[in-house]
């Protein structure tokens, strides 16, 4: 047995209102619900907590840049010490090498030098033996006089 069609539309318009009805009843209360109990524990940061924090961090972040300013200048001072002792360094090893070499030549002379005093005691020990042959030794100066 079907309904006659008159009757049976305003039933499922009747019926899906109160379904309706129903479901906006249920969210409401659901929503209730869930604000009652789950209050916040914890305050929002207020907007001038947020202000105070941030001038905190613009004053450290001035603060450190401060410090890398400082260190750059720093780093930049200990380049040109560090390129000033490169060439302290450089200068220092050219005057070894040229004090190198003028002692290899002190070294040669003070050679030439002892061994023309040998000579001249060879000689004054055969005088004093009186073997009756005379030597003499003669100095040769290479440098014009000068003293080394």
């Amino acid at each position: 047995m079907t309904a006659k069609p008159h009757v049976r539309r305003p039933l499922v318009v009747v019926g899906v209102l109160v379904t309706v009805l129903v479901a906006v009843a249920t969210v409401r209360a659901a929503s209730l619900w869930v604000a009652s109990s789950a209050s916040l524990s914890i305050a929002p940061a207020s907007l001038t907590s947020i202000e105070a924090t941030l001038a905190a961090e613009q004053a450290r972040s001035a603060n450190l840049q401060s410090q890398l300013d400082a260190l750059q200048s720093s780093s930049h001072d200990l380049e040109t010490a560090l390129h000033s002792a490169n060439s302290q360094v450089a200068t220092d090893s050219a005057t070894a090498a040229q004090l190198e070499a003028s002692l290899a030549a002190a070294q040669a002379k003070l050679a030439r030098l002892e061994a023309a005093l040998k000579a001249a005691k060879a000689a004054t020990t055969t005088k004093a033996t009186g073997g009756g042959t005379t030597t003499t030794t003669t100095y040769h100066d290479d440098d014009d006089g000068t003293d080394d």
